[in-house]
């Protein structure tokens, strides 16, 4: 059961992330963030401007993770400093547990290795129990703890994770 990773680049392409990600922040963070961050979250940062923006201007690339034809997930990356941040990396519900994260790693891994980049790294809500677990799983180690203002009354109270490449 393989996956296909389609790299974002149409409206159709982005309009499809967008959808996504209103679909799956709405199910998996309304356990760790209230509704209305989660909206506004999706607003500032996962809305069809949002992201056209951050792919056309701010150096991030998306991809589509696809099953049998079908988007399942997306995320996001961007090349800084020697390293890949991953910004974004999402499932939907009914796909989970199936190795598709586990594919979309390895597809990241390789793509640091052939832009001989050191490591990877992210940022994770810190209650957020089960992505922290497996991503420890796949070899990550929380290096910091970092609260960032995201407007609004709103703030990011998350812990920053890396993997080194071999």
């Amino acid at each position: 059961m393989n996956i296909k990773l389609l790299h974002v680049n149409t409206e159709e392409d982005i309009t499809e992330v967008a959808r996504l990600a209103a679909e799956i922040w709405r199910e998996y963070y309304v356990t760790l963030i209230t509704i209305e961050q989660i909206d506004y979250m999706i607003g500032k940062f996962q809305a069809v401007p949002a992201i056209t923006d951050q792919i056309y201007h701010q150096g991030y690339e998306y991809y589509l993770i696809q099953h049998d034809g079908s988007a399942i997930g997306y995320m996001s990356a961007r090349q800084d400093e020697g390293k890949l941040f991953l910004s974004k990396f999402y499932i939907g519900k009914e796909h989970r547990g199936r190795s598709y994260a586990s594919q979309a790693m390895a597809f990241l891994e390789q793509l640091c290795k052939d832009r001989n980049l050191s490591h990877i790294w992210l940022t994770v809500n810190r209650d957020n129990e089960s992505s922290i677990a497996i991503y420890e799983k796949k070899g990550f180690r929380t290096v910091r703890e970092q609260i960032a203002d995201i407007g609004n009354g709103f703030v990011m109270d998350d812990f920053i994770m890396e993997k080194e490449m071999e």
